[in-house]
């Protein structure tokens, strides 16, 4: 069932007394302690209260009135939350602040700290220290010393192979990799993503590496402001420069090999279609963290994002199934249900309160009527390769990211092309 086109009254919420409001645990103990760095085997009975006391409790949190779909049954996520990419609105969530390991969807607020620093053209000749440090069974694209590549190929191994390679060296670039840390962790501060503790650039398995999957949705909504970052994460395929030989005559002859993203919601596999209107995020995969996964897909003009965060059920490809599930219910959710929380806006914009654990939501776990903020989008240019989506185009807003109304628009998300 596709979700109704949203109206342009579509960012007031009904009002939470008209519905029946259910959460699926028992509410949190009050005097709890502060989560710590270690990820614990059950979620805390308090956790953070950034973006709504309900998204503070452990369990499932939604609202169920008339008209409003039942959630799935069978999703198995230690930690998961569907939200609305554009006004903020957390639609539900479980055990949605939950510290766990997030492993390479911590790549994202990477991406969305890194990206802006550096021309997408400019080259970079790779020396030995550039690959020094990089965890031991990492994922890799394939970087060779001495070979040189542009910040645009070192992007698109960040995103489509979850490169640590890649990763590497553009730490490298920005002053190394414990400088890229700092600037990570004082990104997310920034964006109130106070769950996430960074220890490494690439989410490698760290001891106290933690993130949340309200962070994640965080960063992810933050990234995706940027014309780069929504076209890298939305890239399904493309060619990455290889070793350079010599031909018959003795010229030297750069060769290229193809890579694939490894977001089966956006490539496809054998037991995953592609999601219909999918148009990124990021996925990652390690031992201590299980599958983890941040998507954004539009239909109808309503873009949703969903973040899974290890799935109990172990089954090929579990991480991506649960998400599509989410979505699905999201897209027919989706101005049906009060929403439990909001994914609040960066400490900067305009309107933004400086306490982080206040946000525009009640005490019952709907939104007010505070407008959250405008600020400025952010994004550099180039065309680079097109973004293989299926849907209807977004409309450019020129001007705020953030508006007053509560809507975060996302540009030029998605397009109707030929997927390669």
């Amino acid at each position: 069932m596709s979700a109704p086109k949203p109206k342009a009254s579509r960012v007031l919420l009904v009002t939470s007394a008209a519905l029946m409001s259910l959460s699926l645990t028992t509410p949190a103990a009050l005097a709890a302690p502060t989560p710590s760095t270690t990820p614990s085997a059950t979620p805390p009975a308090d956790m953070s209260t950034v973006g709504g006391t309900r998204l503070g409790q452990p369990g499932t949190q939604v609202n169920l009135a008339a008209g409003v779909p039942v959630l799935p049954k069978d999703i198995t996520g230690r930690s998961w939350i569907v939200s609305d990419a554009e006004s903020g609105e957390v639609l539900a969530a479980h055990n949605a602040h939950w510290r766990l390991p997030p492993a390479s969807t911590l790549k994202m607020l990477f991406a969305d700290t890194v990206l802006p620093r550096f021309p997408r053209s400019t080259p970079h000749k790779v020396v030995p220290t550039d690959l020094a440090g990089i965890g031991a069974g990492s994922s890799m694209v394939g970087i060779k010393e001495g070979q040189t590549y542009t910040v645009h190929d070192l992007w698109l191994g960040v995103f489509l192979r979850s490169g640590n390679d890649a990763v590497h060296v553009l730490s490298a670039m920005n002053g190394g990799v414990e400088q890229t840390v700092r600037d990570m962790q004082d990104h997310a501060d920034g964006l109130q993503a106070l769950d996430t503790h960074v220890v490494t650039p690439d989410g490698y398995d760290q001891p106290g590496q933690v993130s949340s999957a309200y962070d994640l949705s965080l960063f992810a909504r933050s990234g995706l402001q940027k014309k780069d970052f929504r076209e890298y994460c939305s890239t399904v395929r493309a060619s990455f420069p290889g070793d350079t030989t010599k031909n018959a005559k003795g010229k030297s002859v750069r060769g290229s090999f193809e890579i694939q993203n490894t977001n089966r919601l956006l490539s496809g596999d054998t037991d995953v279609p592609v999601y219909q209107g999918i148009a990124g995020v990021k996925n990652g995969n390690t031992t201590n963290a299980g599958a983890t996964f941040t998507g954004v897909a539009e239909r109808d003009g309503r873009v949703l994002l969903v973040t899974v965060m290890n799935p109990e059920k172990k089954e090929h490809n579990e991480v991506y199934k649960e998400t599509a599930k989410l979505f699905d219910w999201g897209f027919q959710a989706a101005g049906k249900v009060t929403p439990v929380g909001e994914l609040v806006p960066p400490k900067g914009a305009v309107g933004s309160s400086a306490d982080p654990q206040a946000s525009a939501v009640g005490k019952d776990g709907g939104a007010s009527s505070k407008p959250v903020a405008a600020a400025s989008a952010e994004g550099s240019g180039g065309i680079g390769v097109a973004l293989a989506i299926a849907g209807g185009a977004l409309v450019l807003l020129l001007g705020a990211a953030f508006l007053v109304n509560r809507r975060w628009p996302l540009p030029d998300l998605v397009r109707r092309r030929t997927r390669p």
